[in-house]
């Protein structure tokens, strides 16, 4: 059962914030023509300038762009690059590729969970912490890894976790 007070469904703005956002949706859209090829340069620059795609903006892309609700939120869902939800400051990313499962990574995964109390995909209620799993980083040397941050940590261990 999910944790309701992890931070997985905050699509509903405080008011201030709500009028913030939506003027600067406002100058995004005002730099594009409406036209539906425009959808994914929009949605980049939606989430570069918020952090992930907040749903009443989803709603007003596709009204701009004059396209079924159903078009934005099925390309935002498709691909990885766009979050539904909004990540952490600090974003913990663990390897899940053969190296770093042979030597233990699903380990440092658990104890990562235990740590923080989320699991992939979620983000501590206070937004701190985002927790993610990677197929490989490519530091296979340095199994197992993670990275927080743009920070590589190598031969993780239970301890490493508990001090990083």
């Amino acid at each position: 059962m999910a944790n309701p007070s992890i931070a997985q469904d905050t699509q509903v703005l405080p008011q201030e914030q709500e009028e913030t956002s939506e003027k600067r949706l406002n100058e995004i859209l005002s730099s594009y023509q409406g036209k539906k090829e425009e959808l994914i340069p929009i949605l980049q620059q939606v989430q570069q300038a918020f952090g992930y795609l907040p749903e009443p903006m989803m709603k007003k892309i596709a009204k701009f762009l004059q396209l079924p609700e159903s078009t934005v939120f099925g390309v935002g869902t498709f691909y990885a690059q766009f979050k539904l939800v909004p990540s952490g400051r600090n974003i913990i990313r663990v390897c899940r590729g053969t190296a770093c499962h042979v030597r233990g990574g699903a380990r440092i995964l658990r104890e990562v969970e235990k740590h923080l109390g989320i699991k992939p995909g979620e983000s501590t209620p206070d937004l701190e912490y985002s927790l993610e799993t990677v197929a490989c980083f490519g530091a296979c040397a340095l199994a197992p890894v993670m990275l927080v941050n743009d920070k590589v940590h190598g031969r993780m261990t239970k301890t490493k976790v508990k001090e990083i």
